[in-house]
Order: C-alpha cells, then sequence, then structure tokens
C-alpha cells in the first residue's frame, strides 16, 4: 500500500551467435518505489509539471517527485483520514481535506505545520476546488453545503446549503469564476463563485455522479457515474458554452467510476479521457468518438 510507481525506459538488444547486435529499442517497465504512506493513498492531484501531492488514510499529506518517486515533503496535521488533496498548478500551496470536518493549507516551501485552516462545516469534507491564482478556496461536503474561503485569511466568504447536496467532488473552470460540482443527489451544479450562486444545473442523471474534471480551454466538463452489474458506471461529456448540453456518454464500465480525467493532448494526439472503476480498470477514450483506445 502507498507505493509510487514510475515508468522507466530500459535500452534492449539481441546479440546472434555469428556476432551480429539486432536493436530491439526500449522496453517500458515499472520502477517500483518505496511506500509514502503507511496506509491507503485516497486522493492524488498534480502540483507541478514535475511534482504530485497525495493523501492517505494515514491522516498525512505528502509531496513526492513524479520522477524519481521520493517523498519531499510530508505533512502531519489532520485528526482523521484525508479525503481530498489539491493545488492550483505552478503554486506552491497544497490543500487538504478530511474526515476531521477541516481543510488545512500548507507551503510547499513553509514550515511542516499547517498555514492556515478552514473550519466550518458539520461532516466530513468531499470536494476541494482552488481557483487558478490560490486566492479563493471553494469546500464541499456532506452537510449539504458549499462554502469559499479567503486562503491568506482564512475567512469564509460565503455559505450556501441545498437539501439532499451532498457532494462528492468540485473542480474550478479555468480563468472562470465557475466551479462544477458533484452529488449523491445524481445532479452536476454550476456555481458563481462570485456570489455563490448556482449558475446553472444539468437534467440530473440515473445514478449518483462521483466525480468531474473540466478540460482546460474550459470548453467541457466531465461526469462519472455509480453503478453496479453493467448498469450505470457510464461517464458523460457536458457542453460547458451556450447551449449546456450533454454530449457524449462513454459506456464501457460494470462499476461505479469513481474517477474521470482529461488527458493532456499532444500535438498530434486526438482529445482524450480516462475513466477509473472500482471493476479493476482504467479505459481510455477518444473524447470526440466515444472510441477506447
Amino acid at each position: 500500500m502507498g507505493k509510487l510507481q514510475s515508468k522507466i525506459s530500459f535500452h534492449t538488444a539481441k546479440y546472434r551467435a555469428d556476432g551480429s547486435v539486432e536493436e530491439t529499442g526500449s522496453v517500458r517497465a515499472v520502477q517500483q518505489h518505496g511506500p509514502v504512506h503507511t496506509d491507503a493513498v485516497t486522493s492524488v492531484a498534480a502540483l507541478k509539471p514535475d511534482l504530485c501531492v497525495s493523501g492517505g488514510r494515514d491522516k498525512s499529506v505528502a509531496v513526492c517527485s513524479w520522477r524519481s518517486g521520493a517523498a519531499l515533503r510530508r505533512f502531519i496535521g489532520h485528526e482523521r483520514e484525508v479525503t481530498k488533496v489539491t493545488s492550483a498548478l505552478d503554486s506552491n500551496r497544497v490543500f487538504s481535506a478530511s474526515r476531521d470536518k477541516t481543510v488545512m493549507m500548507w507551503e510547499l516551501h513553509g514550515t511542516s505545520g499547517p498555514s492556515q485552516h478552514f473550519p466550518g462545516h458539520d461532516l466530513v469534507v468531499t470536494g476541494l476546488a482552488v481557483s487558478p491564482d490560490a486566492s479563493q478556496l471553494c469546500t464541499g461536503s456532506r452537510d449539504n453545503t458549499v462554502c469559499k474561503w479567503d486562503t491568506e485569511t482564512g475567512e469564509c466568504l460565503g455559505r450556501a446549503a441545498i437539501s439532499r447536496n451532498l457532494v462528492t467532488h468540485l473542480c474550478w473552470v479555468p480563468a472562470e469564476p465557475y466551479v462544477i460540482q458533484t452529488s449523491e443527489d445524481k445532479t452536476i451544479r454550476i456555481w458563481d463563485s462570485r456570489e455563490l450562486q448556482v449558475a446553472h444545473t444539468f437534467p440530473a442523471k440515473r445514478h449518483i455522479q462521483t466525480c468531474c474534471d473540466v478540460s482546460q480551454d474550459g470548453r467541457y466538463c466531465l461526469s462519472s457515474s455509480s453503478g453496479s452489474a453493467g448498469e450505470g458506471g457510464e461517464a458523460t461529456l457536458w457542453d460547458l458554452r451556450q447551449t449546456r448540453n450533454q454530449v457524449r456518454e462513454y459506456q464501457g464500465h460494470f462499476q461505479t467510476t469513481t474517477s474521470c480525467v482529461f488527458l493532456p493532448r499532444g500535438p498530434a494526439l486526438a482529445p482524450s479521457i480516462a475513466t477509473s472503476s472500482y471493476d479493476s480498470t482504467v479505459k481510455i477514450w477518444d473524447r470526440d468518438t466515444g472510441g477506447r483506445g
């Protein structure tokens, strides 16, 4: 448990009896690194192009290098399991949520203790979204509320409650004041963070919505569904532009789809998404056709 893995390339060749050498190219292998957490890892997020942050059942938050797998910093301060971690990309600030009902902010180059606390939820915190400039934070909880915070002062700038809105995930729309939220009430909501009001609600799905992500250009939203025995478990692509329609569904998981993300796009690659599920699979999809890679 808690091991990091990174792929490395090995150069290989075949040596023949006549002394000739046949180059066979590189082979991808998995390098195992020592445990960073002492219990299950519950959340992971990108921090910088070469760093990631993770949270675990051991109540700790760790900052690790993608390349070496080494833990560069380890933060301990929560009283219970860490449920979510996030950061504004290229920021030196890390945010973590916990079953202890609190959210903490950590400085990558600061002291080992939290630089800010955000108490205020009545139940486990299950959603975190930080603004691109890391000046504001939105949090969501199973207490049916979404809160907005000033990250410098720790002040709660707003609190909104919606009946049966058990938050499962939050993500910030790049370059916009909007936050996407999924919920156990089977809906996806768009919050205007300026007034902390719901700007739009997509049509309810048949199953609990477990996770969401937004494309880097801010044009699309992705959500994932719970499911079992081949029912549900789909991911759904939504248009965030004026029409705000459902664009496509990606069906193929046999149990709850726990996570969904837009993948970085290379110069010659079609736009793709990835989903993971309780059915022990990770699937890569062509975003525009729905075909599986």
